[in-house]
């Protein structure tokens, strides 16, 4: 049972799993391995300092709070649930929608589980898991000018619009300690081997017909 008080503002850490499995679906050229799935023990503990930095200095309550939000897709929860079982042990709430068309995302799930913490708890600060300027953008900035501290975690390969806004704060989720048990096998195209390097597709070609 949660016995955090009501009024204690939340740092809250909201984690887009499909965005995130993505962007390191991109990084890879297929599937993580066990070394290259990000550590969620790791990440909770990297959470839990950076709350009690924000932490000092300010007389009322301040707690984390660390959600998941995924997609299911139909016949796949024998599967899923393992994952969604451990994150739950370590401590993260998890938000599942079934993924029943294209347009099932979690990212207005995400946006109003942010506004529901701003307008009843309060937020102390916020960190959004998720490379999707197009949905998160605007809002986060929002956030920003009415002074909340707001960090975007991503991939610096796919996070233009959060590298570039001087409002908010950047981190590539490599640079949290000990999140990667190996170091990803990250191509740049500003420090490209001289032999060139082979790019993957993002998606597969055949979503085009979906």
């Amino acid at each position: 049972m949660n016995t955090t008080p009501d009024t204690t503002k939340r740092v809250l850490l909201v984690w887009d799993a499909p965005n995130m499995d993505m962007g390191l679906g991109g990084i890879l050229g297929g599937r993580p391995t066990a070394a290259h799935r990000p550590r969620f023990d790791a990440l909770g503990r990297w959470l839990l300092g950076r709350t009690a930095d924000i932490a000092e200095g300010h007389d009322e309550l301040i707690a984390p709070e660390a959600t998941v939000f995924t997609n299911i897709v139909p016949g796949s929860a024998e599967v899923v649930r393992p994952w969604v079982d451990a994150l739950r042990n370590v401590g993260y709430a998890v938000f599942a929608k079934p993924k029943l068309t294209d347009d099932s995302d979690v990212d207005q799930d995400m946006l109003d589980h942010i506004a529901l913490r701003e307008h009843t708890t309060g937020l102390a600060g916020v960190f959004v898991a998720s490379a999707d300027g197009q949905a998160f953008r605007e809002p986060l900035l929002d956030l920003a000018r009415q002074g909340i501290p707001v960090t975007v975690i991503g991939f610096r390969e796919h996070a233009a619009w959060a590298t570039t806004a001087t409002e908010l704060e950047f981190i590539d989720l490599e640079d949290i300690p000990a999140v990667f048990r190996e170091p990803l096998p990250r191509i740049s195209l500003d420090a490209l081997p001289d032999d060139g390097a082979w790019l993957i597709p993002f998606r597969s070609l055949s979503t085009l017909l979906k």
